[in-house]
C-alpha cells in the first residue's frame, strides 16, 4: 500500500500557521480570520448547492456555483499570501469578467421574479433559505475585507475582491428569489409591526 500523506501535520499545535510564502503567523491574525470566513462561505455554498441539486433542474445554476467556489479558493489563496509574493507564486486573480458574469446572471434570474416592493424575509424553500445564509456570510466577508485593508494601512487587497464580494452577495439574494419562484414558494415579505 502506497504511503498516504497525513491530513494532520501538528505544525499548528502552538497556535500558528503558515502563509503561502512560508511565513509563520498567529492563528488569531486578522488575515487568518478573514480567509477562514471565505472558507466558511465556500462551505455554505456547498450546502446550498446540495439542496439545489435535490430539486433536479438547475444544472446551469449549479455549474455557476461551482465556478464561484473556485473563485473563492482563488481569493483565499491570495489572502494567505503577502501581496508582494502573489506574482511570484502566480496566484490566480479574480477577473472583471467574473463580476460581469454575476451581473449578467442576476439580470437573467431577476427577469423571472416579480418586482420587489418590500424587503424579503429569508426563507421559503430549503435551498433558498440556505442561499440567504450565503448572502449574509458573504456580507460579513466583505466587511472584514474592508476592515482588514483599513487596519493594515497600505496593504493591497486582492485584485477586484471587494467588487466581487459586493456583487456576489446580491447574486445569492437574486438566486434565492428565483428558486422560490420556480419552485412555487411564496416569498415572505417584511411587514413592519405597528406600535
Amino acid at each position: 500500500m502506497a504511503n498516504k500523506s497525513k491530513v494532520y501535520t501538528k505544525s499548528g499545535d502552538k497556535g500558528q500557521t503558515s502563509l503561502v510564502g512560508g511565513q509563520r503567523v498567529n492563528k488569531s491574525d486578522h488575515r487568518i480570520d478573514l480567509y477562514g470566513d471565505v472558507d466558511e462561505l465556500n462551505s455554505h455554498i456547498g450546502v446550498s448547492a446540495s439542496h439545489i441539486d435535490l430539486l433536479g433542474r438547475y444544472e446551469a445554476e449549479l455549474d455557476h456555483l461551482k465556478e464561484i467556489q473556485s473563485l473563492l479558493f482563488d481569493l483565499g489563496s491570495n489572502l494567505a499570501c503577502e501581496p508582494a509574493q502573489r506574482g511570484e507564486f502566480k496566484l490566480p486573480q479574480i477577473k472583471i469578467s467574473s463580476i460581469d458574469k454575476l451581473e449578467e446572471q442576476m439580470d437573467l434570474l431577476d427577469a423571472e421574479c416579480p418586482k420587489l416592493k418590500s424587503f424579503v424575509l429569508p426563507g421559503g424553500s430549503q435551498a433558498s433559505a440556505s442561499l440567504h445564509i450565503c448572502r449574509t456570510v458573504c456580507r460579513r466577508v466583505e466587511r472584514k475585507l474592508v476592515s482588514f485593508a483599513d487596519r493594515e494601512g497600505e496593504v493591497e487587497i486582492p485584485q477586484n475582491a471587494a467588487e466581487f464580494l459586493n456583487r456576489l452577495s446580491d447574486y445569492f439574494f437574486v438566486l434565492s428569489r428565483y428558486i422560490n419562484v420556480k419552485e412555487g414558494r411564496d416569498e415572505i415579505m417584511w411587514i413592519p409591526q405597528k406600535s
